[in-house]
């Protein structure tokens, strides 16, 4: 019997790496605007909003699908928990990147000459802690999508694995 190759989360350096993107496009951004005269980008507070909804909807499908797991074999529909995994680490690149695209926009304030207003840093601020909590959600649901040891061991598997297809 051949092994299934593991799945396995989502690389560090790659969230590090969406992150430098994100912040690279936001002093780009700024820099072009101001170049052109036009005031910063300002998110908007309903993005704010937007990321913490996601981070909340992760988590109780997370949860959910804990309770489904530790109810035995067959109350878990391996489509649904698959799609749960590919939202979690989708929910991590965004994360990421929207944290790299706030705190590059805060950074860009840094670099004046006259502090800026409140008014302009909060919501910087806001969209860059919100990301930053989407991210950790998203790695936490990550983390509830993998069987518990002793459930998967149909082959001899030790080791915690994803929820995965078999055909």
């Amino acid at each position: 019997m051949t092994e299934q190759p593991k799945m396995r989360g989502v690389n560090a350096l790659h969230l590090l790496g969406s992150a430098a993107v994100g912040a690279s496009l936001a002093l780009f951004l700024q820099a072009w605007l101001s170049s052109r005269g036009r005031p910063s980008l300002i998110p908007p507070y309903s993005m704010s909003v937007m990321l913490i909804a996601l981070a909340v909807l992760l988590i109780v499908l997370g949860v959910r699908l804990r309770k489904n797991i530790a109810k035995g074999v067959g109350a878990v529909n391996p489509f649904q928990a698959v799609r749960l995994l590919a939202t979690a680490r989708a929910g991590q690149i965004v994360g990421s990147t929207f944290a790299g695209f706030g705190s590059g926009l805060l950074l860009s304030l840094l670099t004046r000459s006259v502090p800026a207003p409140v008014e302009t840093w909060l919501p910087m601020l806001a969209t860059a802690i919100t990301a930053i909590v989407l991210l950790a959600c998203a790695l936490f649901t990550e983390h509830l999508c993998k069987v518990p040891p002793g459930e998967n061991d149909d082959n001899g598997d030790e080791g915690p694995g994803l929820v995965t297809l078999e055909t």
